[in-house]
């Protein structure tokens, strides 16, 4: 799974507070490399794991920098600033020195590989992780993926769908690790809405190997083959009634494509060529719903594709605003892509610390936590719910349809 964050989207707070004040740190110094003790720790300490050096130095510090802001607030617990240097090695020794500073919880750190490197020494410790990656993969009891998944992006479509009277889904994905989460997801949420389980195709290679995959999906042959049968046996008359025959026949419709919810997961000139071929295939927008990932709010993603009216899950832009602000008026840059998930993990942190700490149920409390992309949710499982809004691709660029949920009983969270 690529290391992707939300999509550039927002970030609240995870309390009921008010969005804590930027520390006391001069504008432009770099982040420190040891523990920092933010106030007299009401609870064991917090260690971000985090790439300080090496090829994502940058990004390491920025996400270094989130988590502080997170905990400049009376009562948080201390952070504990350890470098992975970017490797599965250095997250390994990182998080082994973190554990035994006496650190209760660790943020971080930003790769599949880091992460998959850390869960064995955390797990023996009891000491959670909430890790920056968006690899559903690392899931497990103890490591919890705050990246944005192809899970809860589906989870959110599928419920959307079934509202408007919509059950049958199906799948046309790019052969890649990405199209399989997301085919995989769809297969789940499926079985979970108690809804017939869906049709997934995969296909790999270039135009020719998509057209097959859409025709066969589609089922062109099996709904068109009658009606072109009538239409040939008509112009074979070679009379005025054989082509006023089949004249009328050409304009009427073919049977419907046995699903009514078709989700993509591909991008770039591979989506502009797929959607192309939907409509040469009597997939239209009338009878069948587009669903696509979250990717689809970068114009760039969707350049030169004709996928007006589909739907895609993603968190609300909107939300981002406050901490967006506070990082830019501290640190005077705008907040990069993951900054969001170190700020959410680090208040985690800063919430829990004062009561029963970072047990397990505590972490996973049935409300959630109000983050800064929106509502999440810790599951025992590792698998993290989000609360996403619903967007529509419409001629403007895509339009918010439905707000984010705010309650982890709402339907698709």
């Amino acid at each position: 799974m690529p290391e992707t964050g939300a999509g550039g989207y927002p970030p609240s707070i995870l309390n009921p507070g008010t969005l804590a004040a930027p520390l006391p740190r001069p504008q432009g110094t770099a982040a420190p490399s040891g523990p920092v003790t933010a106030a007299a720790p009401a609870g064991r300490g917090v260690a971000i794991l985090a790439p300080l050096t090496g090829a994502n130095a940058e990004r390491g510090q920025a996400l270094v920098r989130a988590a502080q802001l997170a905990l400049d607030a009376a009562g948080s617990p201390p952070l504990d600033v350890r470098d992975t240097a970017g490797t599965p090695e250095g997250a390994a020794a990182a998080a082994t020195a973190a554990i035994a500073a006496g650190d209760g919880m660790i943020i971080g750190p930003l790769t599949t590989a880091e992460t998959a490197a850390v869960a064995g020494p955390a797990r023996r410790a009891g000491v959670p992780v909430l890790a920056f990656t968006s690899d559903p993969a690392q899931a497990q009891p103890g490591v919890w993926p705050l990246g944005l998944t192809p899970a809860q992006q589906v989870r959110r479509m599928v419920g959307a769908v079934l509202t408007r009277g919509k059950n049958r889904f199906a799948a046309l994905l790019p052969q890649t690790d990405f199209g399989t989460a997301m085919g995989t997801a769809l297969t789940q949420a499926a079985a979970a809405a108690g809804v017939p389980a869906p049709d997934v195709r995969f296909y790999e290679g270039g135009n020719e190997a998509i057209s097959a995959a859409v025709r066969d999906l589609s089922g062109y042959a099996s709904r068109r083959g009658p009606l072109d049968a009538e239409i040939k046996a008509a112009r074979a008359r070679h009379d005025a009634e054989g082509r006023r025959i089949a004249a009328d026949l050409s304009r009427q419709s073919v049977s419907a494509a046995s699903f009514d919810a078709l989700l993509l997961a591909d991008t770039g000139d591979r989506l502009a060529w797929l959607s192309t071929f939907l409509p040469y295939y009597d997939i239209g927008p009338d009878s069948v719903r587009v669903l696509g990932p979250a990717l689809w709010a970068a114009p760039g993603t969707r350049a030169g594709a004709e996928i007006t009216g589909a739907w895609f899950a993603a968190p609300d832009p909107a939300a981002r605003a406050a901490f967006t602000e506070a990082y830019s008026a501290k640190f005077g840059t705008p907040a990069p892509g993951l900054a969001d998930f170190a700020y959410d993990a680090a208040s985690i942190a800063r919430v829990l610390a004062p009561g029963e700490g970072y047990s397990q149920a505590a972490l996973c409390r049935p409300e959630g936590f109000a983050g800064s992309d929106g509502l999440l949710g810790l599951q025992p499982d590792g698998t993290v719910r989000r609360g996403l809004a619903l967007f529509e691709i419409q001629r403007g660029g895509p339009a918010m349809i439905e707000p984010a949920p705010d309650n982890m009983s709402a339907p698709g969270v």
